[in-house]
């Protein structure tokens, strides 16, 4: 029987239909889909009754949003001083290697709750998370998942093998792996996946990446690793290997289907054919790029050359709507020609995020259709201007992404209902982290 019944939406279903369906609804049940079309007629189905009935009255009904590449662990940075870097290299040493270092197991759960919570309020049902915390390694991802079960989203996890904190810790960073890859290959919600974590290859030396190159292959999973962000990977890697980061990666047997390279901004036209012909996902971060200045990877040639190119946010936030119209305003300006980038990053968000999460997960997600993930939000966008299938995309950027999300809904489960979080407690999380942060600072500055 259903479970929920959302009524009298403005129905963007998005997928391969794209359909639009005027005062729609949506019969949810057991997670899936059950029925998409009319009110009246969803309303008056057998299996409908006795649901709980959203009145979406004429709100946008669409699919949860995906993040195709979030580090949770950045949340404790929020007004954190750290000494200003001139580059990308100095950002890293100056405050990123200086914060991992400093989180405990229970900053690493805190940290996670809080970008959760904003993703539910802002419709993410869905995230990638790329974790460190060198000094509290076991049993972190472990930590994570739990808060995922708890908030009721979806997320794909993995740690961040680096040798930068030694080759001890490189070896515990893929214990750390192996033991959560089990753990999310035995998970029955539908709601947790594993990757394996690179840092970068300027980090990972041969031994370590042969050993997590066999990890990969003896759990039939993947990577999950930042490529040349900046110039001083490419130029590391050319140096120690005299290759380039890409090639490097290809060499080893590193790049396939269920790769995600992460930012791929310094990387040349060759580059690109491996990518492309390895099938390896690009996942864009136009926010963070920006902030910290290493340029505006080429999307627009990846996305010609075939390449399946995603949209994350790097941790700068949980909320894809931002991301995604600051990923179109800087193909305006990199271009310099306001024709360009839109329906590229539409794409990204709307397309290639649904592609890269349904595989992951095994299930068709990012789609309203029968069968399908129930992950489904209702925007407060009521549409003023003529809403089709035509320009759904157009309202979803520039109507959907400037209004807040009223109810957030995934794997069937309502997690937040007319802007009442319900699975997690938002005044207690941040009262919890208020109290942990001036500690985890202070291990900071004594970094």
């Amino acid at each position: 029987m259903a479970e929920i019944l959302i009524t009298h939406g403005s129905v963007i279903t998005l997928g391969k239909d794209n359909r639009v369906i005027l005062d729609g609804a949506v019969l949810i049940g057991g997670g899936k889909i059950i029925a998409i079309g009319k009110t009246e007629d969803v309303a008056k189905r057998p299996d409908a009754k006795g649901a709980e009935v959203i009145d979406a009255k004429g709100r946008v009904v669409m699919p949860g949003f995906i993040c195709a590449h979030h580090h949770f662990y950045s949340t404790l940075c929020c007004g954190l001083a750290s000494k200003p870097g001139s580059n990308f290299v100095e950002v890293l040493e100056n405050l990123w290697w200086k914060l991992d270092r400093a989180l405990s197991l229970e900053d690493c759960v805190v940290s996670a709750q809080i970008p959760i919570l904003r993703a539910i309020r802002c419709g993410t049902t869905t995230i990638f998370d790329h974790h460190a915390s060198p000094n509290a390694i076991r049993g972190s991802l472990h930590a994570i998942a739990d808060v995922v079960r708890e908030s009721g989203i979806r997320a794909s996890l993995c740690y961040e093998i680096t040798d930068r904190n030694g080759l001890d810790g490189a070896d515990e960073g893929i214990a750390e792996s192996r033991d959560f890859l089990a753990e999310a290959k035995a998970d029955t919600t539908g709601r947790l996946h594993g990757l394996v974590g690179l840092h970068a290859a300027m980090t990972i030396g041969k031994s370590t990446m042969d050993k997590c190159v066999k990890l990969v292959r003896d759990t039939d999973s993947g990577f999950h690793v930042h490529v040349a962000e900046g110039q001083a990977d490419q130029d590391d890697s050319v140096s120690k290997y005299g290759m380039r980061v890409v090639e490097r990666l290809h060499e080893v047997g590193a790049l396939g289907k269920k790769t995600m390279a992460i930012h791929c901004i310094h990387i040349t036209d060759h580059e690109m054919d491996l990518l492309a012909q390895t099938g390896t996902t690009v996942v864009h971060n136009p926010q963070s790029n920006m902030n910290n200045a290493v340029g505006a990877a080429r999307i627009i040639d990846m996305l010609k050359k075939g390449i399946r190119v995603g949209l994350g946010t790097d941790g700068m936030t949980s909320d894809m709507r931002e991301e995604v119209r600051n990923g179109l305003w800087l193909r305006h300006h990199e271009h310099k020609d306001p024709r360009v980038g839109f329906m590229e990053l539409a794409t990204m968000l709307l397309k290639n995020n649904a592609a890269i999460a349904s595989d992951a997960f095994g299930q068709t997600i990012g789609s309203l259709e029968v069968g399908g993930a129930a992950d489904v939000i209702i925007s407060d966008h009521i549409p003023f201007t003529p809403l089709s299938s035509d320009n759904a995309y157009g309202q979803i950027l520039f109507g959907v992404t400037a209004a807040p999300v009223d109810t957030t809904i995934a794997a069937g489960k309502v997690l937040m209902k007319h802007k009442e979080v319900l699975t997690l407690d938002d005044e207690k999380i941040c009262a919890h982290a208020a109290r942990l942060a001036p500690d985890t600072w202070k291990r900071f500055a004594a970094l």
